[in-house]
Protein backbone atom coordinates (compact mmCIF):
# COMPACT_ATOMS: atom_id res chain seq x y z
CA UNK A 1 0.00 0.00 0.00
CA UNK A 2 1.35 3.23 -0.64
CA UNK A 3 0.91 6.37 1.74
CA UNK A 4 -1.86 8.96 0.30
CA UNK A 5 0.86 11.84 0.99
CA UNK A 6 3.57 9.90 -1.20
CA UNK A 7 0.79 9.83 -4.38
CA UNK A 8 -0.10 13.28 -3.58
CA UNK A 9 3.79 14.37 -3.73
CA UNK A 10 4.41 12.03 -6.68
CA UNK A 11 1.35 12.10 -8.62
CA UNK A 12 2.69 11.40 -12.16
CA UNK A 13 5.31 8.88 -10.56
CA UNK A 14 2.82 6.49 -9.74
CA UNK A 15 0.61 7.26 -12.15
CA UNK A 16 3.50 6.52 -14.79
CA UNK A 17 4.37 2.87 -12.51
CA UNK A 18 1.06 1.77 -12.34
CA UNK A 19 0.45 2.12 -16.56
CA UNK A 20 4.02 0.15 -16.82
CA UNK A 21 2.94 -2.25 -14.91
CA UNK A 22 -0.25 -2.54 -16.99
CA UNK A 23 -2.35 -1.91 -14.24
CA UNK A 24 -5.49 1.03 -14.41
CA UNK A 25 -5.61 2.86 -11.58
CA UNK A 26 -7.88 6.52 -11.08
CA UNK A 27 -4.95 8.37 -9.00
CA UNK A 28 -7.21 11.83 -9.83
CA UNK A 29 -10.58 10.14 -8.35
CA UNK A 30 -8.49 9.04 -5.97
CA UNK A 31 -6.53 12.27 -4.68
CA UNK A 32 -10.35 14.42 -5.37
CA UNK A 33 -11.68 12.00 -2.72
CA UNK A 34 -9.27 12.53 -0.27
CA UNK A 35 -9.73 16.25 -0.62
CA UNK A 36 -13.05 15.76 0.25
CA UNK A 37 -12.16 13.82 2.83
CA UNK A 38 -10.00 16.42 4.53
CA UNK A 39 -12.65 18.88 4.13
CA UNK A 40 -15.03 16.88 5.99
CA UNK A 41 -12.74 15.69 8.81
CA UNK A 42 -12.20 20.13 8.87
CA UNK A 43 -15.83 20.45 9.37
CA UNK A 44 -16.51 17.79 11.94
CA UNK A 45 -13.89 19.27 13.95
CA UNK A 46 -15.68 22.84 13.55
CA UNK A 47 -18.59 21.39 14.49
CA UNK A 48 -17.13 19.21 17.49
CA UNK A 49 -15.48 21.93 18.87
CA UNK A 50 -18.57 24.44 18.42
CA UNK A 51 -21.08 21.70 20.59
CA UNK A 52 -18.55 22.05 23.33
CA UNK A 53 -18.72 25.08 23.58
CA UNK A 54 -22.56 24.87 23.32
CA UNK A 55 -22.59 22.29 26.52
CA UNK A 56 -21.08 25.48 28.71
CA UNK A 57 -23.93 28.21 27.85
CA UNK A 58 -27.19 28.05 29.54
CA UNK A 59 -29.46 25.32 28.54
CA UNK A 60 -32.52 27.73 26.50
CA UNK A 61 -35.15 26.93 23.19
CA UNK A 62 -31.96 28.47 21.40
CA UNK A 63 -29.14 26.45 22.56
CA UNK A 64 -31.61 23.51 22.53
CA UNK A 65 -32.46 24.12 18.69
CA UNK A 66 -28.83 24.18 17.72
CA UNK A 67 -27.91 21.29 19.53
CA UNK A 68 -30.49 19.33 17.64
CA UNK A 69 -28.59 20.43 14.49
CA UNK A 70 -25.61 20.10 15.62
CA UNK A 71 -26.53 16.48 16.68
CA UNK A 72 -27.84 15.96 12.64
CA UNK A 73 -24.85 17.31 10.84
CA UNK A 74 -22.66 15.60 12.84
CA UNK A 75 -24.31 12.45 12.11
CA UNK A 76 -24.69 13.34 8.22
CA UNK A 77 -20.63 14.06 7.87
CA UNK A 78 -19.33 11.17 9.76
CA UNK A 79 -21.25 9.26 8.09
CA UNK A 80 -20.03 10.61 4.84
CA UNK A 81 -16.52 10.33 6.19
CA UNK A 82 -17.15 6.59 6.45
CA UNK A 83 -18.25 6.51 3.03
CA UNK A 84 -15.39 8.29 1.56
CA UNK A 85 -12.91 6.44 3.82
CA UNK A 86 -14.46 3.20 2.52
CA UNK A 87 -14.13 4.60 -1.21
CA UNK A 88 -10.45 5.77 -0.84
CA UNK A 89 -8.99 2.67 0.64
CA UNK A 90 -10.73 0.70 -1.94
CA UNK A 91 -8.87 2.71 -4.86
CA UNK A 92 -5.55 2.60 -2.49
CA UNK A 93 -5.86 -1.05 -2.51
CA UNK A 94 -5.68 -1.28 -6.57
CA UNK A 95 -2.29 1.04 -6.84
CA UNK A 96 0.79 -0.85 -7.18
CA UNK A 97 3.99 0.42 -5.94
CA UNK A 98 6.75 1.90 -7.45
CA UNK A 99 9.95 0.10 -9.32
CA UNK A 100 13.30 1.39 -8.55
CA UNK A 101 14.95 3.58 -11.22
CA UNK A 102 16.99 0.29 -12.23
CA UNK A 103 14.07 -1.62 -13.62
CA UNK A 104 14.07 -2.07 -17.06
CA UNK A 105 10.65 -0.70 -18.48
CA UNK A 106 8.73 -2.69 -20.70
CA UNK A 107 5.21 -4.61 -21.44
CA UNK A 108 5.54 -8.18 -20.95
CA UNK A 109 8.47 -10.78 -20.37
CA UNK A 110 9.93 -9.53 -23.83
CA UNK A 111 12.09 -7.08 -21.94
CA UNK A 112 13.47 -8.94 -19.31
CA UNK A 113 17.37 -8.54 -19.29
CA UNK A 114 19.49 -11.22 -18.57
CA UNK A 115 21.76 -10.26 -15.87
CA UNK A 116 23.98 -13.54 -16.04
CA UNK A 117 24.31 -17.50 -16.82
CA UNK A 118 25.84 -20.57 -15.21
CA UNK A 119 26.76 -23.91 -15.99
CA UNK A 120 26.77 -26.11 -19.42
CA UNK A 121 24.10 -27.02 -21.26
CA UNK A 122 24.25 -30.80 -21.38
CA UNK A 123 25.12 -32.06 -25.03
CA UNK A 124 23.02 -35.54 -24.99
CA UNK A 125 24.46 -38.31 -27.42
CA UNK A 126 21.25 -39.57 -27.82
CA UNK A 127 17.39 -38.59 -27.81
CA UNK A 128 16.53 -37.33 -24.23
CA UNK A 129 13.00 -37.94 -22.98
CA UNK A 130 10.85 -35.75 -21.03
CA UNK A 131 10.61 -35.96 -17.72
CA UNK A 132 6.64 -37.67 -18.03
CA UNK A 133 8.04 -40.35 -20.05
CA UNK A 134 11.59 -40.96 -17.41
CA UNK A 135 8.87 -40.42 -14.78
CA UNK A 136 6.45 -43.11 -16.72
CA UNK A 137 9.11 -45.63 -17.65
CA UNK A 138 11.02 -45.58 -14.32
CA UNK A 139 7.80 -45.93 -12.42
CA UNK A 140 8.13 -42.35 -10.72
CA UNK A 141 5.53 -40.20 -11.58
CA UNK A 142 2.21 -41.55 -12.08
CA UNK A 143 -0.24 -38.79 -13.89
CA UNK A 144 -3.02 -40.73 -15.00
CA UNK A 145 -3.97 -41.94 -11.34
CA UNK A 146 -2.55 -38.44 -10.36
CA UNK A 147 -5.46 -37.12 -12.33
CA UNK A 148 -7.91 -40.00 -11.70
CA UNK A 149 -8.05 -39.09 -8.33
CA UNK A 150 -7.22 -35.24 -7.82
CA UNK A 151 -8.44 -34.35 -11.34
CA UNK A 152 -6.58 -32.15 -13.83
CA UNK A 153 -3.09 -31.46 -12.76
CA UNK A 154 -3.29 -34.16 -10.73
CA UNK A 155 0.14 -36.27 -9.97
CA UNK A 156 1.34 -38.66 -7.66
CA UNK A 157 5.27 -38.87 -6.76
CA UNK A 158 5.89 -42.66 -6.47
CA UNK A 159 9.17 -44.59 -5.28
CA UNK A 160 12.69 -42.44 -5.88
CA UNK A 161 10.27 -40.08 -7.41
CA UNK A 162 9.01 -39.64 -4.08
CA UNK A 163 12.11 -39.90 -2.25
CA UNK A 164 13.83 -37.60 -4.44
CA UNK A 165 11.48 -34.98 -3.56
CA UNK A 166 12.16 -35.24 -0.15
CA UNK A 167 15.32 -35.18 -0.34
CA UNK A 168 15.77 -32.07 -2.44
CA UNK A 169 13.65 -30.10 0.35
CA UNK A 170 14.99 -31.71 3.11
CA UNK A 171 18.51 -30.52 1.50
CA UNK A 172 18.12 -26.52 1.08
CA UNK A 173 16.33 -26.61 4.43
CA UNK A 174 19.17 -27.90 5.81
CA UNK A 175 21.03 -25.48 4.06
CA UNK A 176 19.42 -22.09 4.61
CA UNK A 177 19.21 -23.37 8.38
CA UNK A 178 22.95 -23.14 8.69
CA UNK A 179 22.81 -19.82 6.82
CA UNK A 180 21.23 -18.63 10.15
CA UNK A 181 17.57 -18.29 9.01
CA UNK A 182 14.82 -19.29 11.40
CA UNK A 183 13.53 -22.63 10.25
CA UNK A 184 9.42 -22.35 10.17
CA UNK A 185 6.43 -24.62 8.76
CA UNK A 186 3.82 -22.43 7.49
CA UNK A 187 0.05 -22.71 7.87
CA UNK A 188 -1.67 -23.86 4.16
CA UNK A 189 -4.77 -22.24 5.79
CA UNK A 190 -4.41 -18.87 6.23
CA UNK A 191 -7.29 -15.77 6.77
CA UNK A 192 -8.25 -13.19 4.37
CA UNK A 193 -6.46 -10.05 5.64
CA UNK A 194 -3.05 -12.26 5.05
CA UNK A 195 -3.14 -12.22 0.85
CA UNK A 196 -4.74 -8.91 1.35
CA UNK A 197 -1.55 -7.47 3.21
CA UNK A 198 0.83 -9.73 0.82
CA UNK A 199 -0.36 -8.12 -1.88
CA UNK A 200 -2.20 -10.99 -3.64
CA UNK A 201 -5.68 -9.39 -3.00
CA UNK A 202 -7.02 -7.74 -4.94
CA UNK A 203 -5.33 -8.28 -8.27
CA UNK A 204 -4.98 -12.35 -7.55
CA UNK A 205 -8.23 -13.53 -6.00
CA UNK A 206 -9.00 -15.35 -9.34
CA UNK A 207 -5.93 -17.72 -8.28
CA UNK A 208 -6.59 -18.41 -4.62
CA UNK A 209 -8.47 -21.41 -3.15
CA UNK A 210 -11.40 -19.53 -0.94
CA UNK A 211 -12.63 -22.80 1.87
CA UNK A 212 -16.54 -23.47 2.97
CA UNK A 213 -15.46 -20.55 5.93
CA UNK A 214 -16.13 -17.30 5.13
CA UNK A 215 -12.17 -15.89 6.09
CA UNK A 216 -10.64 -18.97 4.90
CA UNK A 217 -8.14 -19.55 1.92
CA UNK A 218 -5.32 -22.16 0.93
CA UNK A 219 -2.45 -20.48 0.65
CA UNK A 220 -0.42 -20.27 -2.61
CA UNK A 221 3.13 -19.91 -0.86
CA UNK A 222 4.61 -19.66 2.42
CA UNK A 223 5.41 -15.83 1.88
CA UNK A 224 1.38 -14.71 2.87
CA UNK A 225 1.42 -16.43 6.04
CA UNK A 226 5.43 -15.71 7.31
CA UNK A 227 5.15 -11.73 6.33
CA UNK A 228 2.12 -11.82 8.48
CA UNK A 229 4.01 -13.63 10.82
CA UNK A 230 4.33 -9.94 12.98
CA UNK A 231 1.07 -8.48 11.96
CA UNK A 232 -0.27 -5.45 13.52
CA UNK A 233 3.41 -5.69 16.08
CA UNK A 234 6.32 -3.19 16.84
CA UNK A 235 9.50 -4.74 16.64
CA UNK A 236 12.77 -3.63 17.93
CA UNK A 237 15.37 -2.13 15.28
CA UNK A 238 17.90 -4.11 17.35
CA UNK A 239 16.75 -7.44 16.28
CA UNK A 240 16.17 -6.70 12.47
CA UNK A 241 16.64 -8.17 9.92
CA UNK A 242 14.65 -11.13 10.80
CA UNK A 243 15.18 -14.10 8.35
CA UNK A 244 13.06 -16.66 8.12
CA UNK A 245 12.96 -20.38 5.64
CA UNK A 246 9.71 -21.68 5.62
CA UNK A 247 8.28 -25.02 4.41
CA UNK A 248 4.69 -25.35 3.28
CA UNK A 249 2.13 -27.02 0.56
CA UNK A 250 1.48 -24.37 -1.90
CA UNK A 251 -1.63 -24.34 -3.33
CA UNK A 252 -2.94 -22.13 -6.62
CA UNK A 253 -6.10 -22.63 -9.17
CA UNK A 254 -3.88 -21.38 -12.20
CA UNK A 255 -6.86 -19.66 -13.18
CA UNK A 256 -4.59 -17.29 -15.27
CA UNK A 257 -2.83 -19.79 -16.96
CA UNK A 258 -5.62 -21.66 -19.13
CA UNK A 259 -3.83 -23.67 -21.96
CA UNK A 260 -0.16 -23.21 -20.50
CA UNK A 261 1.94 -26.32 -19.60
CA UNK A 262 -1.38 -28.66 -19.33
CA UNK A 263 1.10 -31.47 -19.06
CA UNK A 264 3.84 -32.60 -16.71
CA UNK A 265 4.88 -30.99 -13.30
CA UNK A 266 5.58 -27.67 -14.24
CA UNK A 267 2.19 -25.59 -13.53
CA UNK A 268 0.34 -27.75 -10.91
CA UNK A 269 -2.77 -26.94 -8.72
CA UNK A 270 -0.52 -28.42 -5.24
CA UNK A 271 3.15 -28.56 -4.87
CA UNK A 272 5.71 -27.79 -2.16
CA UNK A 273 7.70 -24.88 -1.81
CA UNK A 274 10.84 -23.17 0.91
CA UNK A 275 10.47 -19.71 0.70
CA UNK A 276 12.76 -17.38 2.19
CA UNK A 277 10.99 -13.95 3.76
CA UNK A 278 13.06 -11.59 5.52
CA UNK A 279 11.34 -8.24 7.47
CA UNK A 280 13.80 -5.71 7.76
CA UNK A 281 14.72 -2.24 8.42
CA UNK A 282 13.19 0.55 6.51
CA UNK A 283 16.58 1.53 4.32
CA UNK A 284 16.58 0.99 0.57
CA UNK A 285 20.12 0.43 0.88
CA UNK A 286 20.21 -2.40 3.29
CA UNK A 287 17.42 -4.07 0.81
CA UNK A 288 19.50 -4.34 -2.19
CA UNK A 289 21.80 -5.98 -0.04
CA UNK A 290 19.25 -8.62 1.56
CA UNK A 291 17.90 -9.25 -1.78
CA UNK A 292 21.61 -9.77 -3.31
CA UNK A 293 21.89 -12.40 -0.23
CA UNK A 294 18.60 -14.12 -1.06
CA UNK A 295 19.49 -14.31 -5.10
CA UNK A 296 23.10 -15.92 -3.48
CA UNK A 297 21.29 -18.37 -1.51
CA UNK A 298 18.85 -19.47 -4.64
CA UNK A 299 21.73 -19.82 -6.83
CA UNK A 300 24.29 -21.87 -4.65
CA UNK A 301 21.49 -24.58 -4.24
CA UNK A 302 21.39 -24.65 -8.21
CA UNK A 303 25.36 -25.07 -8.43
CA UNK A 304 25.03 -27.54 -5.58
CA UNK A 305 22.82 -29.74 -7.94
CA UNK A 306 24.73 -28.67 -10.66
CA UNK A 307 21.43 -27.36 -13.05
CA UNK A 308 22.32 -24.87 -15.92
CA UNK A 309 20.48 -21.47 -14.78
CA UNK A 310 20.23 -17.96 -15.97
CA UNK A 311 19.02 -14.77 -14.00
CA UNK A 312 16.77 -12.26 -15.26
CA UNK A 313 15.75 -8.55 -14.12
CA UNK A 314 12.41 -8.17 -14.32
CA UNK A 315 10.80 -5.30 -16.45
CA UNK A 316 7.66 -3.24 -15.19
CA UNK A 317 5.43 -5.72 -17.40
CA UNK A 318 5.97 -8.91 -15.91
CA UNK A 319 6.28 -7.97 -11.93
CA UNK A 320 4.38 -8.09 -9.71
CA UNK A 321 1.85 -4.88 -8.42
CA UNK A 322 3.80 -5.09 -4.64
CA UNK A 323 7.59 -5.29 -6.13
CA UNK A 324 9.92 -2.13 -6.52
CA UNK A 325 12.69 -5.20 -8.01
CA UNK A 326 12.59 -8.43 -9.07
CA UNK A 327 14.98 -11.36 -10.47
CA UNK A 328 13.73 -14.46 -11.65
CA UNK A 329 16.31 -17.37 -11.81
CA UNK A 330 15.24 -20.10 -14.61
CA UNK A 331 17.04 -23.17 -14.96
CA UNK A 332 17.53 -25.44 -18.07
CA UNK A 333 14.88 -27.67 -18.71
CA UNK A 334 16.19 -30.18 -21.74
CA UNK A 335 12.23 -31.24 -23.01
CA UNK A 336 11.06 -27.45 -23.32
CA UNK A 337 14.44 -26.57 -24.76
CA UNK A 338 14.74 -23.32 -22.85
CA UNK A 339 14.77 -22.31 -19.26
CA UNK A 340 11.92 -22.65 -17.29
CA UNK A 341 11.59 -20.51 -13.58
CA UNK A 342 12.11 -22.05 -10.34
CA UNK A 343 12.64 -18.94 -7.76
CA UNK A 344 11.29 -15.62 -7.78
CA UNK A 345 13.21 -13.14 -5.84
CA UNK A 346 11.26 -9.57 -5.08
CA UNK A 347 11.97 -6.55 -3.08
CA UNK A 348 8.77 -5.19 -1.49
CA UNK A 349 9.54 -2.15 -0.08
CA UNK A 350 7.22 -1.26 2.55
CA UNK A 351 4.32 -2.19 0.49
CA UNK A 352 3.08 -5.74 2.57
CA UNK A 353 3.82 -4.13 5.77
CA UNK A 354 1.97 -0.91 5.62
CA UNK A 355 -1.41 -3.10 4.64
CA UNK A 356 0.05 -5.58 7.48
CA UNK A 357 1.01 -2.95 10.05
CA UNK A 358 4.02 -4.54 10.55
CA UNK A 359 6.52 -1.40 12.20
CA UNK A 360 10.18 -1.27 14.45
CA UNK A 361 10.81 0.83 16.76
CA UNK A 362 14.03 3.29 16.43
CA UNK A 363 16.58 4.33 18.54
CA UNK A 364 15.07 7.70 19.28
CA UNK A 365 11.92 6.25 20.44
CA UNK A 366 10.04 6.79 16.63
CA UNK A 367 8.09 3.94 14.82
CA UNK A 368 8.80 3.00 10.57
CA UNK A 369 7.35 0.76 8.83
CA UNK A 370 9.50 -2.29 7.76
CA UNK A 371 10.46 -3.69 4.56
CA UNK A 372 9.77 -7.03 3.53
CA UNK A 373 11.17 -9.23 0.82
CA UNK A 374 11.24 -12.97 -0.39
CA UNK A 375 12.36 -15.64 -2.36
CA UNK A 376 12.08 -18.84 -3.85
CA UNK A 377 14.30 -21.18 -2.21
CA UNK A 378 12.95 -24.32 -3.80
CA UNK A 379 9.96 -25.85 -5.79
CA UNK A 380 8.95 -29.33 -6.07
CA UNK A 381 8.20 -31.11 -7.75
CA UNK A 382 9.35 -28.22 -10.78
CA UNK A 383 12.89 -28.74 -9.49
CA UNK A 384 12.58 -32.52 -10.26
CA UNK A 385 11.94 -31.94 -14.09
CA UNK A 386 15.34 -29.94 -14.00
CA UNK A 387 16.52 -32.83 -12.70
CA UNK A 388 15.46 -35.60 -13.78
CA UNK A 389 16.23 -34.49 -17.23
CA UNK A 390 19.56 -32.45 -16.99
CA UNK A 391 21.13 -35.88 -15.45
CA UNK A 392 19.22 -38.78 -17.31
CA UNK A 393 21.69 -41.55 -18.67
CA UNK A 394 22.19 -42.85 -22.27
CA UNK A 395 20.81 -46.33 -20.69
CA UNK A 396 17.36 -44.95 -19.30
CA UNK A 397 18.27 -44.31 -15.49
CA UNK A 398 19.01 -41.07 -13.79
CA UNK A 399 21.60 -40.13 -11.68
CA UNK A 400 21.17 -38.70 -8.84
CA UNK A 401 22.68 -35.32 -7.72
CA UNK A 402 26.03 -35.90 -5.64
CA UNK A 403 24.53 -33.34 -2.30
CA UNK A 404 21.39 -35.74 -2.63
CA UNK A 405 22.95 -38.73 -2.49
CA UNK A 406 23.50 -39.30 1.10
CA UNK A 407 19.34 -38.39 1.63
CA UNK A 408 18.13 -40.52 -1.12
CA UNK A 409 19.82 -43.46 -0.49
CA UNK A 410 21.14 -44.34 -3.53
CA UNK A 411 23.11 -42.32 -6.88
CA UNK A 412 21.15 -44.10 -9.19
CA UNK A 413 17.08 -43.97 -10.41
CA UNK A 414 16.68 -47.31 -13.14
CA UNK A 415 14.27 -50.00 -13.39
CA UNK A 416 16.12 -52.44 -11.72
CA UNK A 417 16.03 -51.09 -8.44
CA UNK A 418 12.27 -49.09 -8.87
CA UNK A 419 10.46 -50.95 -5.96
CA UNK A 420 7.29 -52.32 -7.39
Amino acid sequence: MLPLDFIRNNRDKVIEAAKNKNREVNVDKLLQLDDERRKTIQSIQKLREERNQLAHQKVDEQVKTRGRELKNELKGLEQRLTTLEAEINKLLSYVPNVPLPEVPVGPDSSCNVEVRKWGEIPQFDFSPKSHLELGKKLDIIDSERGAKVAGFRGYFLKNEGAILHIASLFYVYQKLIKKGYIPLTAPAIIKGFTLFGSGQFPWGEQEVYKLNNDDAYLAGTAEVPVTSYYSGEILPEKDLPKKFVALSPCFRKEAGAYGKDTKGLYRLHEFWKIEQVIIGKNDLEEAKKLHEELQQNAEEILQDLKLPYRVLLMCTGDMGEPQIKKYDTETWMPSRNTYGETMSNSIMGDFQTRRLKIKYRKKDGSTEYCYSLNNTALASPRILIAILENYQQKDGSIRIPDVLQSLAGSRLISRSNAPA
